[in-house]
């Protein structure tokens, strides 16, 4: 059995066996449990410990990927590296060979233009113009905040074959801010901006600037640490969710890769660093920095860090990337984000360990270690193929750029915004929401143990999954004069027109597009039977023809559209279609 039917079979979180004939997903009462199935024992979040699999194992490596590349193929290293690739993205990727496309991946995208006011409100900043450098204001703060999580949607939604988006998402995750706790969008934007700038660069020089950037130092208190008080909150994350992690538990508050000493004095380390308003700049007052020599314990080769000034943080930093702990952590991350949540002692003797002596030996850019990963026979072995939870970013912003959903153009700034900052409402009530994770280890779903990203499906959430995309096949979603909806006759008339006339090539077409798994002959003859209730295949072709001939009469418009939008919705509804 390999791990995507394990998910489907034994996921609570699915509550659905497979495969499906059905779409249960969309059933009256469908409800979710938290306690997950994967047999893996329960361990804390951040104790960086190897998780047994005794259902399902894979003993592939990071050696280059050898096998056929297909449209297949294509889908899966698209569907793990974007937020929804639509079908002339799949189409063209196969067309131009693995290493062709994980260079266009690996490629950053241009810097994007800052957000903009759409808030009457914000009198300072005219409708249309950036907020980013203008002087805080409370009042519209929230406003502004709204603005910033709307513009990072629609970076999201419009973003091209590159990793960019994806990494600036896993960075976000890691190093964590919470934009309603610093309560600045300037800062907020800065962020944001820095990890979207460095999120295919050097981890490593990636952490030294936001350990100083004023988000960062504003969330985790950084900027109030004295010498005389120093403030131990960003030294305890920066070792213990940012880089090296905890390992085992030795001793009350002491573990295999740092001591509860090591924190203080990372915390002294630290001091005389604030926050500039005017600047939206981290700045060091030296006068506020603790002197003194910093000792660090065994888990660092008691080193000791003594005055270094502005540049004693730099100092600390490159200590703790010296541990080769901090590279498997890293890795661990990396593929838990891109590949599976289960490392068992195979995966991370074949891929964590080669991947983390490749980071070294990169001095931390992370760009080889992709490359790497995405182009091994591991990321493409048939046990983790479909086999990931989308969480509810995938889930939303995968729905609407597969099924070509048209936004506001950016003529339409007002509308523009306001139908990025919908999508940000119906990830929020999926559990995810932009800009917020709910504390600083990120979202649970990605550390969690044993059930990891099971936890994105549970009795809240996947009826609203259901219904985002219920509303969106049906009568869409207006604001501001503008609608959002799915087409499915503009998406079909894209196909070709053999395909789109026949209707088991049609829903053929579209399973392969929407879904990462292949299902069985029962299951697409149940979507036929959706998208053609008790009638022969001919009586598809005879309408799509007569709709072709005369696309503009209602009726026939209607006949098609119904159909197409039923076959749709019972698609949408399989536990397949929660799955990448």
């Amino acid at each position: 059995m390999n791990r995507r039917a394990f998910l489907l079979k034994n996921s609570r979180a699915l509550a659905i066996s497979a495969p499906l004939v059905a779409p249960a997903v969309h059933q009256a009462g469908a409800s979710a449990s938290l306690t997950g199935d994967g047999g893996e024992e329960s361990i804390s979040p951040y104790a960086n410990k190897k998780l047994p699999a005794p259902t399902i194992t894979t003993t592939t490596g990071l050696a280059p990927y050898s096998g056929s590349w297909t449209e297949a193929q294509a889908a899966h290293l698209l569907r793990r590296t974007l937020f929804g690739p639509t079908r002339t993205e799949i189409i063209t990727a196969a067309s131009r060979g693995l290493t062709q496309v994980v260079n266009d991946l690996l490629t950053p995208t241009a810097p994007s233009s800052p957000p903009l006011n759409v808030a009457a409100a914000d009198t300072s900043v005219a409708v249309g113009e950036t907020w980013v450098t203008k002087p805080f204001d409370q009042a519209v703060e929230g406003a502004r905040r709204s603005s910033l999580r709307s513009w990072w949607m629609g970076q999201l939604v419009g973003q091209g074959i590159s990793l960019t988006e994806k990494m600036t998402l896993f960075w976000h995750n890691r190093f964590v801010v919470e934009l309603g706790d610093i309560n600045d969008a300037r800062y907020g934007y800065a962020y944001t901006a820095l990890l979207r700038q460095q999120a295919l660069g050097n981890s490593k020089q990636l952490i030294k600037d936001v350990t100083i950037t004023p988000a960062m130092l504003r969330y985790l208190n950084g900027n109030q640490s004295t010498a005389a008080a120093p403030n131990e909150n960003y030294g305890r994350e920066l070792l213990e969710l940012f880089t090296v992690g905890k390992g085992p538990l030795i001793a009350p508050g002491n573990y295999t890769n740092y001591t509860e000493d090591d924190v203080k004095a990372a915390a002294r380390v630290l001091t005389g660093w604030r926050d500039n308003t005017t600047t939206l700049t981290g700045y060091y007052t030296a006068s506020r920095h603790d002197t003194g020599t910093k000792q660090f314990s065994a888990a660092f080769g008691n080193r000791i860090i003594s005055n270094g000034g502005d540049q004693e943080y730099k100092t600390l930093i490159d200590m703790i990337f010296s541990q080769a702990e901090t590279a498997r952590n890293l890795c661990r991350a990396l593929y838990r984000w891109f590949v599976y949540y289960v490392i068992d002692e195979s995966t991370e003797e074949l891929v964590i360990q080669p991947m983390a002596t490749l980071l070294i030996q990169s001095n931390y850019e992370v760009a080889p270690v992709l490359r790497a990963l995405l182009t091994s026979e591991h990321f493409f072995d048939a046990a983790n193929l479909g086999c990931v939870i989308k969480s509810p970013l995938d889930f939303s912003v995968t729905a609407c750029r597969q099924m070509q959903v048209a936004f506001p153009p950016a003529s339409s700034v007002v509308a523009q915004y306001g139908m990025w900052d919908y999508l940000n409402t119906q990830t929020n009530v999926q559990q995810q929401l932009l800009g917020d994770p709910p504390n600083v280890a990120g979202w649970p779903a990605y550390y969690q143990t044993p059930q990891f990203y099971e936890m994105w499906i549970n009795a809240v959430t996947l009826p609203r999954r259901n219904q985002f995309t219920d509303v969106l096949i049906g009568p869409g979603f207006t604001r501001n004069s503008f609608k959002i909806f799915i087409d499915p006759i503009a998406l079909t008339l894209t196909l070709p027109p053999a395909v789109a006339a026949d209707p088991t090539q049609l829903v053929a077409e579209y399973a392969k597009l929407l879904l990462p798994i292949a299902l069985t002959s029962n299951q697409l003859d149940f979507l036929k039977d959706t998208l053609l209730p008790g009638l022969p295949d001919f009586e598809w072709t005879v309408e799509w023809n007569a709709y072709l001939a005369t696309p503009t009469t209602a009726a026939k418009k209607a006949a098609v559209m119904t159909k197409l939008q039923a076959m749709l919705r019972a698609m949408m509804g399989l536990a397949e279609y929660h799955l990448s």
